[in-house]
């Protein structure tokens, strides 16, 4: 039997940012509503081309979105929160997306293990879900007159969707109301005489898995009825004690992830059912390297020897690496071979396709066998840093006092202390500097004074507002993981290699290639200036090595925990070299430490043991004068807790004000005994918070703490923000914190 291809979604963002530019040219009253949804469908039409000049037969549509898929699904099936009941259509779309006026936005958190942010669904108890398919349907219409029946729409699974939402009614009501709509969409499209739908279902490959069995199986049981074949869609692990029942399900395929975790040991230990397709996701659509045609060859015939009918595909949707890896001409040419974005991720498809197919690909074969070898040639080990590794001993991740003898040896502030989390906003001036150094258009002591001047500036605006712990705005920073990784030994960089990070933010991955070191001071020579503007404490700011990795495209021939320690070790010279310079507060963000959690709960303690050594590998050199930082946001804390006061960081500010204080809440109530900066204020919205209403976040916050733990800050860097809306937000933080601290004054007379 033929061996067949498929795609589970696409690159998103448009190889130049085209989507990101129209968004926010849309959101500034640029570009109307017409223009945007042309130039997004426009796009969108491209891609699908793409994948259909490629030979993919059966090509995803339905996967491309405005802002968010979750969101999109959410819209689709009236699942509209009160406070946005009354507005309609994109801004409606926009609003739970970003916020509007006092209606703050959906809360935002990680895809499962992944760097790209959903925005949660919020369902209340007296929630009637009704279906508007519309613009899904129009979708399908378009991607046919131009695929025909390669096209193959992605549904999202109400049983997913609930499991990522929060739901104040029943789960078991809410998915019984949402079937039928369901039922209703397929009908629609079996109307349109689709082939195949792909449905996807993440949630398998949890350990929720398995209290979701009966949901699951009355989901398929109803879809099944319509008639459409049913591609259920696994991805980013293993479908573990679920392998059985899951593979039982009515439905003519299921696609499984071939790049982590073990299915394959599953389908060699129980079979697979000779009447379903298998999907094999032996592409690994989460990562940049070109594969290895023997080892993934010899994958796919011990999967061939089980499952009869097998379609060669990525592990999950493209939309996690780049476009196209032909636009970056500045790599060197042996890294650059064994490269592999979205599109040529198509073309390995196809080729293992026709390889099994009977296809003589011999040549094309030893063509990336050399290619694999002259990037071997090119890139030998470092022996020191290995040598450095293996001298590693249980003293070197200690603080040398623990946090209750230290903290009384640290800075003394005012109750409640205020600061930000490091970056100010990066203007077009910011990035136009940038540029013209980049473009040899000023010296580097041209460049330098100019980027004085902006942390001049910076340091002045947060004195006059009045804040406590100042920093020097990050505005030489492109990226908080690119600016380090620019200055480490073993790390590439991309000039098109963009992917979405939530909505119209893009992050452009460095690629860890080589081990890891540092040569020279990284961040001191800004410290140091800034901190001679000021009287006030300046925090040193830097980024932790699990975020640096996570946030990375990492080695596929080195362990994770490896590159991590690489990474602690460098970052552990700088923090010594920002004490000599006199850093009382050094801020070492590790806003990756949850995303990397396992999605298995039994695998959480090998990662979360590693993890966390490599934060204090890091920070263990610190003094006990010196107080130590670190930032998480947009994940949950609650049942990790306990590792990440192991981190023994001094404090922690988190994400508090789009999770309605649920997230101190998880941090307080499980005992945590370290200082916690409370993000009172939501920075991915444009709306500025009222005094009133930062005084309200805060005293419920102080609900949950005693004083004398809490800071005061927003709840994410400032860059991607206004100066307009920066300083208003930050002068009401402010204000708001001086009348807690004038109320606790007059209790205390």
């Amino acid at each position: 039997m033929t061996i067949q291809t498929a795609s589970l979604g696409y690159a998103r963002m448009g190889k130049r940012r085209e989507v990101k530019k129209a968004l926010e040219s849309f959101w500034r009253g640029k570009l109307n509503e017409a223009t945007l949804v042309q130039t997004l469908q426009d796009l969108e039409a491209k891609d699908w081309q793409t994948q259909l000049q490629a030979g993919i037969d059966h090509i995803a549509v339905g996967d491309f979105t405005f802002y968010d898929l979750v969101l999109d699904w959410a819209v689709r099936l009236g699942l509209i929160p009160a406070r946005f009941a009354e507005l309609s259509g994109l801004t409606r779309y926009f609003a739970m997306a970003r916020g509007v006026d006092n209606r703050p936005a959906l809360e935002m958190t990680k895809w499962f293990d992944s760097n790209y942010h959903y925005l949660v669904s919020e369902i209340d108890a007296d929630a009637k879900p009704q279906g508007d398919f519309s613009d899904f349907i129009a979708t399908v219409k378009r991607a046919q007159s131009s695929l025909a029946a390669r096209a193959t729409p992605v549904i999202l699974s109400p049983v997913t969707l609930l499991s990522l939402s929060r739901c104040k009614a029943d789960f078991d009501g809410l998915l019984d109301a949402l079937l039928p709509l369901y039922v209703e969409l397929l009908t629609e499209l079996k109307g349109l005489a689709i082939a195949e739908v792909q449905i996807h279902e993440p949630i398998l490959v949890t350990s929720r898995a398995p209290q979701l069995q009966a949901a699951v199986e009355k989901t398929y049981a109803a879809l099944a009825k319509v008639g459409v074949p049913l591609q259920l869609v696994t991805y980013f692990d293993d479908l573990g004690d679920t392998y059985n029942w899951v593979t039982a399900l009515p439905v003519a395929g299921i696609s499984l992830d071939f790049t982590r975790g073990d299915n394959l040991q599953l389908l060699q230990t129980h079979g697979f059912p000779a009447d379903k397709v298998l999907g094999a996701g032996v592409i690994d659509g989460r990562n940049i390297w070109q594969c290895q045609p023997e080892d993934t060859l010899q994958r796919l015939k011990e999967i061939q020897a089980i499952a009869t009918t097998v379609r060669v595909q990525p592990s999950a949707s493209l939309q996690f690496v780049p476009h196209d890896a032909k636009l970056e001409k500045q790599l060197p040419q042996p890294l650059h071979g064994v490269l592999s974005f979205a599109e040529q991720k198509l073309t390995e498809i196809v080729f293992l396709a026709q390889t099994l197919n009977g296809t003589d690909t011999t040549a094309q074969q030893q063509q990336i066998q050399q290619a694999w070898q002259a990037f071997i040639d090119f890139n030998p080990p470092n022996p020191a840093v290995h040598t450095a590794l293996e001298a590693l001993q249980p003293k070197n991740f200690e603080r040398s006092l623990s946090y209750s003898s230290r903290i009384s040896q640290q800075i003394a502030l005012p109750p409640l202390p205020t600061t930000t989390i490091g970056s100010f906003p990066q203007t077009k001036e910011v990035r136009r500097l940038r540029v013209q150094y980049k473009k040899g258009e000023l010296s580097l002591a041209e460049y330098q004074a100019a980027m004085e001047k902006q942390i001049a500036d910076c340091i002045k605006l947060q004195e006059d507002i009045g804040l406590d712990v100042l920093v020097h705005g990050e505005f030489e920073r492109t990226d908080m993981v690119e600016y380090f990784g620019r200055q480490l030994s073993g790390f590439a960089f991309t000039t098109n290699g963009w992917v979405q990070s939530y909505g119209s933010r893009c992050v452009r991955p460095p690629i860890i290639y080589g081990d890891v070191s540092r040569s020279q001071a990284m961040t001191v020579r800004e410290f140091q200036f800034a901190q001679s503007l000021t009287e006030k404490p300046v925090k040193g700011m830097l980024t932790a090595p699990i975020t640096i990795l996570n946030w990375s495209f990492p080695r596929a021939d080195l362990s994770r925990k490896e590159q991590a320690f690489q990474i602690a070790l460098a970052l552990r010279e700088e923090i010594a070299e920002l004490e000599t310079a006199g850093a009382q507060i050094i801020q070492v963000d590790e806003p990756a430490l949850r995303e990397g959690l396992p999605l298995k709960v039994q695998h959480w303690n090998d990662y979360l043991g590693w993890a966390v050594d490599a934060f204090r590998l890091a920070t263990a050199i610190a003094q006990p004068q010196t107080q130590i930082h670190t930032h998480m946001c947009y994940c949950e804390f609650g049942d990790i807790i306990q590792d990440i006061e192991r981190l023994d960081a001094d404090v922690i500010s988190i994400e508090n004000s789009r999770s309605n204080n649920r997230t101190l809440g998880e941090v307080t109530s499980a005992g945590y005994s370290h200082q916690i900066g409370n993000g009172v204020y939501d920075i991915h919205s444009p709306v500025v918070p009222t005094q009133a209403q930062l005084v309200e976040q805060l005293k419920a916050g102080l609900e949950k703490l005693p004083i004398q733990q809490v800071w005061i800050n927003p709840d994410c860097g400032l860059k991607t923000r206004r100066w307009e809306e920066v300083v208003p937000a930050l002068k009401n933080m402010v204000a708001a914190t001086r009348k807690l601290r004038e109320e606790m004054d007059a209790i205390a007379k």
